[in-house]
């Protein structure tokens, strides 16, 4: 039998705010154990939650930024359950009534094997807020566990999707493409490692052309891509395997093991009546209006796709740059500060993707860590497009940048690598490299082409590799003809 994979993601998203969710408490990461657990965190008697104005704004410009309905009345609502790490015994959520509605994300799935890359959409069920639970620590004290709370009440907006996806590669691109666009607008700093952005995946089998969804099963707290793919593949063998073998499939909950590459049943996957969904009597409705919309909107950067066709528009870029160029809003951003900066967009696109990108990624450096700004690069590809210094010579100047010996005028300068572009002067040059290599002239004009690209490196050999090569192709070439 030929099986299919259904995938859905849930995306508990840390949003970009200086205070928690309900209450003024920090949410700075590192802070010593409990620190940062303030009255409302700790749930002692009479303490009443505010809403974070911040933590609405950044749910209204996901909202936008992914064409999805904004409720106008949304509720919080509680969400019973007894863990150690949540004092007060519910956390707050919302369920009937989120902030976000529908919406949707378009991915491109790269190619594999010999699938083409293509486009899909996938289709978001809901976005709500939400605070986050504390953490159980284990091992900080010999034999025991503890309880930090200092994540307790930090804002999350969770992101649903419907069950779209069809492969890991899918799900995979589509949470880099929703990584990347919570970044892009500002509402998360994304750092997985901190557990800013993590993904639940559940994951179902069925007999391929059927309608009808099998049972799920949710990997908890993916934090890298990497994992996400290893987690689907092994948990998607896993069911169809024992679906094969006459097994059944429990609805559960289960953890992956990035040293095994297995996944685990943690513990029956409860449903939402489970939970005893409330609305909580603390909290007002959220009201939205229009004009709060608008207020948002106004604050919204271009998004991705809006850049990526302008940069094909106006800078006569291809699909492929344009794409790679809008990847990340740091990197875009740097794009764009080094044309407006007088370097050609040609020029600098294959600059950033190419030399200044492998050097970024062989230091494991983003680009907002650049030791070169996008004003120095652009003075530096203003010298190429000039004449000032070869190819070659803008990657010594380029290495000199990096390690901080100056700009590139002065590293020109310092080093020498000033082009000799005076027509007479390599004139003078090429006459006395066709003088020693009168072999050479004569197997060029017996119709052998290489013997004239040899006399090309001769004459950069005499210039010691100053001459304008451009110049010398067209001086050697009218003087051959002659």
């Amino acid at each position: 039998m030929e099986w299919e994979v259904v995938i859905g993601l849930e995306t508990h998203t840390q949003l970009q705010t200086n205070s928690k969710i309900f209450s003024g408490a920090s949410v700075k990461y590192g802070a010593e154990p409990n620190t940062q657990a303030c009255e409302v965190s700790l749930a002692l008697p009479g303490v009443l939650p505010v809403l974070n104005k911040q933590a609405v704004h950044c749910a209204i410009k996901f909202g936008l930024a992914i064409n999805a309905h904004i409720a106008p009345r949304s509720v919080f609502a509680r969400k019973n359950y007894f863990y150690p790490d949540l004092p007060k015994g519910y956390q707050i959520s919302q369920f009937e009534l989120p902030v976000v509605g529908k919406g949707a994300i378009t991915i491109q799935v790269p190619a594999a094997g010999k699938q083409e890359a293509y486009e899909k959409v996938v289709n978001i069920t809901r976005a709500h807020l939400e605070e986050d639970a504390g953490k159980s620590v284990h091992g900080a004290v010999e034999s025991m566990s503890g309880i930090d709370l200092n994540r307790a009440g930090t804002p999350l907006l969770e992101i649903v999707t419907e069950p779209d996806m069809r492969s890991a590669a899918e799900a995979v691109a589509y949470a880099k493409k929703l990584h990347e666009l919570v970044q892009w607008i500002g509402i998360c700093d994304g750092n997985m490692q901190e557990g800013s952005f993590r993904c639940d995946v559940n994951v179902s089998v069925r007999p391929k052309g059927s309608d009808k969804l099998g049972t799920r099963r949710e990997i908890k707290n993916l934090n890298s891509f990497k994992f996400m793919t290893q987690a689907i593949e092994y948990e998607t063998r896993w069911q169809i395997e024992t679906l094969e073998d006459g097994g059944k499939i429990q609805q559960a909950t289960v953890l992956f093991n990035p040293d095994t590459g297995e996944t685990r049943a943690m513990r029956s996957k409860e449903e939402a009546n489970d939970y005893r969904y409330f609305p909580d009597p603390d909290l007002l409705p959220l009201i939205i209006t229009e004009a709060d919309k608008a207020r948002v909107s106004a604050d919204m950067p271009e998004l991705p796709a809006a850049m990526k066709a302008r940069l094909e528009a106006q800078y006569g870029l291809s699909s492929y740059d344009a794409n790679s160029l809008t990847s990340s809003r740091d990197l875009a951003d740097y794009f764009i500060a080094t044309i407006t900066a007088g370097a050609e967009a040609k020029q600098t696109a294959n600059w950033v993707m190419g030399s200044l990108s492998a050097k970024l990624n062989s230091e494991d450096k983003s680009i907002s860590h650049s030791p070169i700004s996008a004003e120095q690069l652009a003075q530096l590809l203003k010298r190429i497009s000039d004449g000032t210094i070869s190819n070659n010579a803008a990657k010594q100047v380029f290495e000199a940048m990096w390690q901080g010996e100056g700009e590139a005028d002065a590293i020109i300068a310092a080093k020498g690598l000033k082009q000799e572009s005076d027509s007479g002067a390599i004139e003078a040059i090429i006459d006395e490299v066709l003088a020693a290599n009168a072999a050479m002239v004569e197997e060029f004009k017996a119709g052998k082409e290489k013997a004239f690209n040899a006399l090309v490196g001769q004459a950069m050999k005499a210039s010691k590799g100053k001459a304008n090569p451009a110049q010398v192709n067209d001086i050697l070439k009218k003087k051959l003809q002659a």
